[in-house]
């Protein structure tokens, strides 16, 4: 079964950043509570009348231009995000518009909160297989302010909006994923169109209880799956949810910790938006080089979970049928 390779990454973010002293100025809370319980500092939200898809539009791009790839090649394009401007017109549809992708792309969105991005990985491998273009377009997009209750502090001060993409391609390499749903119509909660109000609303202890059930089996599957060991992965990049969640994942794995990359303190929870977020930090950080292994791991509303074994920039090992 081919494997993924990520050739490069982009990302579009809002203009304007919130921190947590900002938060406290809206609702009772302080940057101390909000940093030592999240790992959280600042956030951004979106502008009136800005949209994820053109969050999403920019960051594709933006990850076509850094992987040297042109529009006409993309064969997949894919939206993750819970938070679409439309029912339909799809984000994906738009973004073909938008980036003059070729009316034979295959666009859909996909919904699996803060998963989405995992999901649409291991969705966009399978198309390609069938797919005469040797490229997928994988974006992750939220603009969660829009559906955040900024009277309720245990919500809102965790949640911010961007975008980031990915483009990848078939490898010869191994591929290895798991994933799962377990249906939850309590725990986190967003109402969809014609519900009122459409704020989103969560059971902080019950979705870390099931976080720190599900990310180390994330991990721990693609591991037993692919048949190889922590020592052989270069990164575990996780959603990024919360700091303690991370931790707890670390401490479990008995791992380095310097493996697992954080970076919630600078976004927030962006749901579908935060492992390309943090995948498009390490690249522009000049973390991530040719042929490395990552293992990508979340875990969202749903409930669902999934994880997969992406390669970075490989070179010689590409498939173009």
């Amino acid at each position: 079964m081919k494997g993924i390779n990520i050739l490069s990454t982009g990302l579009a973010l809002p203009g304007r950043r919130v921190t947590n002293d900002d938060m406290a100025a809206m609702v009772e809370t302080s940057d101390e509570w909000i940093s030592t319980r999240t790992g959280i500092r600042q956030r951004y939200f979106c502008a009136e009348g800005q949209a994820g898809w053109q969050l999403a539009a920019q960051a594709g791009a933006r990850a076509l231009e850094n992987a040297g790839v042109s529009p006409h090649q993309i064969g997949v394009c894919l939206v993750a995000t819970m938070t679409p401007a439309f029912a339909t017109p799809s984000a994906a549809c738009l973004v073909q518009r938008q980036l003059g992708l070729e009316e034979s792309t295959l666009c859909f969105d996909i919904n699996a909160a803060c998963s989405g991005f995992v999901y649409a990985l291991i969705t966009a491998r399978a198309l390609l297989e069938s797919s005469p273009k040797p490229y997928a377009l994988v974006i992750g997009a939220e603009a969660l302010s829009k559906v955040t209750d900024f009277t309720d502090r245990s919500t809102c001060v965790l949640f911010g909006d961007g975008a980031a993409a990915a483009v990848m391609e078939l490898t010869d390499l191994p591929f290895a994923a798991v994933q799962g749903a377990r249906g939850d119509d309590q725990a986190l909660v967003c109402p969809g169109f014609g519900s009122a109000p459409q704020h989103l609303s969560m059971d902080g202890r019950a979705v870390f209880r099931f976080a720190v059930e599900v990310l180390p089996r994330c991990v721990d599957g693609v591991l037993e799956q692919s048949g190889l060991a922590m020592n052989d992965i270069d990164y575990v990049v996780c959603h990024q949810a919360n700091k303690r969640i991370i931790d707890h994942v670390v401490r479990r794995a008995g791992a380095d910790p310097a493996k697992f990359y954080m970076n919630m303190d600078r976004y927030g929870n962006t749901s579908a938006a935060s492992i390309p977020l943090a995948l498009e930090d390490m690249r522009a950080a000049g973390l991530l080089r040719p042929g490395m292994r990552l293992v990508c791991a979340g875990f969202g509303g749903g409930f669902t979970w999934g994880g997969v074994l992406v390669h970075w920039n490989v070179k010689g090992e590409t498939v173009c049928d």
